[in-house]
């Protein structure tokens, strides 16, 4: 084989491992914008669902489809360089309140199993896990939402009802630490 068909396998190889490289990167810009985003959950307010520092997978592209639903684990835009993650517990023209430790959607009492261990942690302390709000009443392209760990959770109650365009995301999956790798609903 000659000099110059070794050199020009050489310049053939390098040129498709920077075109696999390009479409790497472009695939990857692709798929974090508009598909799925690492989210590290930072706090306490969703323990015993999620806790802090557990990283996660967030489907960025669900909400092209469809709204968040009740129940859905969200993160938005909270504050200019910071996101949130907290469960949406209301939707547009839902009607959404807590009284005697109990959260009402329009009128009916939510079950709300995901709070079991948060409940008897109350219960032992002697105070209510949720504390009186509301009524409000969630306006079109709004949704409410609230912390798992009610005691410890900047959330609607605070900053009021979040605006669909500030969604980020549906959380997915825990996929740190490998331990605990779960789905999150």
């Amino acid at each position: 084989m000659s000099e110059e068909v070794a050199s020009s396998r050489a310049k053939n190889e390098t040129w498709e491992w920077l075109k696999a490289l390009g479409i790497a990167i472009i695939l990857a810009f692709i798929i974090r914008t508009f598909l799925f985003a690492p989210f590290i959950v930072d706090g306490e307010s969703m323990e015993h669902t999620l806790h802090n520092n557990e990283k996660l997978v967030v489907n960025k592209a669900i909400y092209y489809l469809s709204e968040p639903k009740r129940g859905d684990i969200i993160v938005f835009h909270a504050e200019e360089k910071r996101d949130y993650i907290k469960r949406v517990v209301a939707v547009a023209g839902d009607t959404v309140e807590a009284k005697d430790d109990q959260l009402l959607i329009n009128g009916k009492v939510v079950d709300e199993p995901y709070l079991a261990q948060n409940r008897k942690e109350a219960a032992e302390r002697k105070i209510p896990l949720t504390e009186d709000f509301g009524p409000f009443q969630i306006g079109e392209g709004q949704i409410f939402v609230l912390g798992d760990n009610r005691l410890n959770s900047h959330d609607s109650r605070a900053i009021g009802p979040v605006g669909l365009d500030r969604v980020v995301g549906r959380a997915e999956f825990v996929f740190w630490p490998f331990s605990d790798i779960r789905v999150t609903r």
